[in-house]
């Protein structure tokens, strides 16, 4: 990358809140967090949040382990390979599924190691170097919208709260009908973040001159921190969503905290509970997504992160009043190893 090029990526990230470093962002919670931790006596009050979650799902929970407990109707076929598994056992559990198919580390955060895989040759490559980690294979659900949909419930109470609905518009690029594939990425800000990634976004078209009008996607999973854009959706919050996910929330045992990410065929099916598979349920670690809309103001995203830690520390204590504990310190340090 030029001069030119990283001058544009440092201007843009330094604008923008969105790109900065995590503990940047987070430092104003940080101290919010040691408040309500002296308030509750406890390290770990979040675990009490979702009780049927390791650490309430802050880190190092399995995705498979809370995917086990949501009913299939509502989520995406997966099956997990254990940590040592052949890559004959890989091959037998990708065959159900078909082609593509979705392989994500059975622990991780921020789309790390996600990749949408097409082949057997594929699954082979992206296996070799993961046998001794827990994976994920997971059915490619084709469906439009891609979304991510904070709820939260208060123990005991028959409804809950939707407090963010994000939708997700994947990297692309758009032809004008006469510059190559990479003199368009290099006019894309935010595809500039992903410029270390050329050779892979491109697959082989740095040359390539998109028709005017052409959109061609270059990320197709839905991680900010791989270029997907995120859009608040809070218009689209009505008592028929809310009535769906009150049911959907209900029937995961021990869950009252946490965003849902999700796909379905429309809006109007997703009112209607039709259509919809869950591709992941995060914990206490989730973030109401719509705080990162390009222009939404820093001082508004930290106070809904400061609301939602609020709102954690609520659930939590309830929880733990009725008898739910706080997490031990030595159960802590071997969630975080995991």
């Amino acid at each position: 990358m030029n001069i030119r090029l990283r001058f544009i990526r440092f201007k843009e990230k330094l604008t923008h809140w969105e790109y900065w470093p995590f503990e940047v962002v987070y430092f104003p919670v940080f101290f919010y967090y040691i408040f309500l931790a002296a308030k509750a006596k406890s390290f770990f009050f979040f675990s009490a949040s979702n009780p049927s979650i390791p650490g309430g799902g802050l880190t190092g929970e399995s995705k498979g382990d809370i995917l086990d407990l949501i009913p299939p109707e509502w989520k995406a076929i997966t099956f997990r390979v254990s940590a040592g598994s052949s890559l004959n056992q890989w091959m037998a559990a990708a065959a159900p599924l078909g082609y593509p198919l979705i392989a994500k580390p059975d622990v991780g955060e921020r789309g790390t190691d996600v990749k949408i895989i097409h082949s057997e040759e594929e699954l082979i490559q992206y296996a070799s170097p993961r046998l001794h980690a827990s994976t994920l294979l997971q059915e490619y659900v084709s469906f439009p919208l891609e979304l991510g949909l904070f709820y939260y419930r208060f123990p005991g109470q028959p409804k809950g709260v939707i407090s963010s609905l994000t939708s997700k518009d994947f990297l692309s690029i758009t032809g004008d009908g006469m510059s190559t594939t990479v003199e368009l990425l290099e006019k894309n800000k935010r595809a500039l973040f992903q410029y270390h990634r050329q050779e892979e976004l491109l697959e082989g078209k740095r040359n390539y001159i998109p028709l005017r009008g052409e959109k061609l996607v270059l990320e197709p999973i839905g991680n900010h921190c791989r270029g997907t854009t995120f859009l608040n959706e809070a218009s689209n919050i009505d008592e028929r969503l809310h009535q769906v996910f009150d049911a959907i929330a209900q029937s995961i045992p021990g869950f009252y905290f946490g965003r849902f990410d999700l796909r379905c065929s429309s809006w109007e099916d997703l009112k209607q509970g039709k259509n919809i598979k869950i591709l992941e349920l995060n914990g206490a670690g989730a973030e109401p997504a719509h705080i990162y809309q390009p222009g939404f103001p820093y001082r508004k995203g930290i106070g809904s992160l400061l609301l939602h830690w609020r709102i954690l520390f609520e659930i939590s204590m309830e929880n733990h009043r009725s008898g739910v504990p706080f997490m031990a310190y030595k159960d802590w340090k071997k969630l975080r190893k995991r």
